[in-house]
């Protein structure tokens, strides 16, 4: 008989502290790679003699592979057992972490990166299945403080990573990294990690057809998303047809599942009031989380000028604020329950957005700080009750289908919120810069009196672009806070509950 302690760890099994070490340096590995590229991609086209399209599709490959992959996690860990999978995508993604730093062409480049986002998409929900399957349902909440850790802070330190690397040394560096990390934690999952003892092999034939859909589906639908911006939306060709793909391919894919005794993804797991509102508030905080993360550095750089390594650091106080919270939130969950720290963090983030909305040309470091730390604090408070509440209902038999949609759902909120807030950003400044050219004329006064004291045309049209600039990344910022506070009434759709420690039980 094995029996579980007071502290939720069982006798004979290799201690939490250790599995925990094990799935973070996986999930840590992941996250950062689906940011850290971002800053390195002008180098990267400039050393392999590439066009910034071209470049673009290191990061796009990535992508595409991990959103097919994650809804797969359920299937595969039944297939291979969840410790032989965790252990193949770690070994999977390491080798292909050497092979992209050694590239020598975009496009072999972008072949290893595809191959890298196969191995990254399935370490994320994989390690969450882990953790919520090897804590007690009392001590959950602290083990998703520790995974936000890495889903949450990952984003913002791999910008600063790729920045540092780039700066003082090269870009391969930014791949090879991952070479000593991915080993170790490789030899950890293989000494930590068991597998369930109720763990059951699915033996049956592998649908081909539903795979298909999925990886249609699913590739067209991130491929429309990263893409849609460069290619000018729906005046292309390439993002319709790919739209008509996703919507065909999804849809059939979904009925094809919902008919199937053994489907390939759980799509009935959505039965659940609390995982379905909980996956729709996911949306919403991949928005806000990956959307200004992309949009903060592109203002820092573009209108205050910072370098990629200062536009990384002044994420920085943003990261610490959410590692401060994140040990904050699972305590106040014992005493408001997990929907008043979540809406505490919905409102707390709409606030920092607002506020960063306010920035100007003129703003510094410090105007930076604050607002940057307020999102952070908030991120904290979102992710932990968040990810309790969703997957607390969810049996263990299908917490990998679970987290494997759970991650496909906050990484799609966020391609969503990317490819929304830098489309919205771009017409806003046109519609600005509209605005305020027309009001630079002669018969302005405030105009002739610049041109009469010796500013040229050529400075007041900077000016002009300047200025629209600021407006749009404004705009798009408060947006986002606007997005947020309408989000907290799903809340109500939760189950209300507290976090409380459970008592000691056997398993036989």
């Amino acid at each position: 008989m094995t029996s579980v302690s007071a502290n939720g760890a069982v006798r004979g099994a290799p201690p939490m502290a250790l599995i925990t070490l094990t799935v973070m340096l996986g999930v840590l590995m992941a996250v950062i790679d689906t940011s850290i590229v971002n800053v390195a991609l002008d180098t990267i086209a400039g050393n392999l003699g590439a066009s910034i399209d071209e470049s673009g599709w290191v990061s796009t490959a990535y992508l595409l592979s991990q959103v097919i992959v994650m809804p797969l996690n359920g299937w595969l860990t039944a297939r291979f057992g969840r410790r032989n999978f965790y252990a193949a995508s770690l070994a999977l993604f390491t080798i292909a972490s050497l092979l992209c730093g050694s590239a020598t062409d975009i496009w072999q480049l972008v072949f290893y990166r595809l191959i890298q986002g196969i191995g990254g998409g399935a370490l994320q929900p994989v390690a969450q299945a882990i953790l919520m399957e090897a804590y007690p349902p009392g001590r959950r909440a602290g083990a998703m403080a520790v995974f936000g850790l890495g889903a949450m802070v990952g984003p913002a330190i791999g910008p600063v990573l790729g920045g540092y690397f780039i700066d003082n040394f090269s870009w391969p560096l930014i791949f090879y990294v991952n070479v000593p990390i991915g080993i170790a934690a490789f030899v950890m999952a293989m000494i930590f990690i068991r597998g369930s003892t109720r763990e059951q092999r699915d033996r049956s034939p592998v649908d081909v057809v539903a795979l298909v859909l999925l990886a249609v589906g699913l590739g067209s639908m991130q491929y429309v998303l990263e893409r849609g911006q460069r290619l000018d939306w729906f005046s292309s060709g390439q993002i319709v047809f790919f739209t008509i793909a996703s919507v065909v391919a999804t849809t059939a894919f979904v009925v094809r599942e919902l008919r199937d005794r053994n489907p390939l993804v759980d799509l009935r797991i959505f039965s659940s009031r609390t995982f379905s509102a909980g996956n729709a508030i996911a949306i919403v905080s991949g928005f806000g989380l990956y959307g200004t993360a992309l949009i903060l550095p592109l203002f820092l750089q573009n209108v205050l000028g910072f370098t990629p390594t200062e536009a990384g650091l002044a994420l920085v106080p943003g990261s610490i604020a959410t590692m401060l919270s994140l040990q904050l939130a699972p305590r106040a969950m014992r005493f408001v329950g997990a929907r008043v720290v979540l809406a505490t963090g919905l409102c707390i983030f709409a606030v920092g957005a607002w506020w960063m909305g306010g920035l100007t040309q003129y703003a510094g470091y410090w105007d930076v700080f604050w607002p940057r730390a307020c999102q952070g604090f908030a991120l904290g408070f979102l992710f932990v009750p968040l990810t309790t509440a969703t997957l607390g209902d969810v049996p263990n038999a299908r917490m990998a289908s679970a987290t494997g949609i759970y991650s496909l759902v906050r990484q799609l909120g966020g391609s969503f919120g990317i490819a929304v807030l830098i489309f919205l950003q771009d017409r806003f400044e046109d519609v600005a810069q509209s605005g305020l050219a027309s009001g630079v004329t002669l018969a302005n006064p405030n105009v002739a009196n610049a041109l009469h004291q010796g500013i040229t045309t050529a400075q007041l049209t900077a000016m002009v672009v300047i200025n629209a600039t600021v407006i749009s990344y404004d705009m798009v910022l408060r947006l986002c806070g606007i997005v947020f506070a309408l989000s907290i009434p799903l809340v109500l759709l939760l189950r209300a509950r507290r976090s409380a420690p459970q008592p000691a039980v056997h398993l036989d």
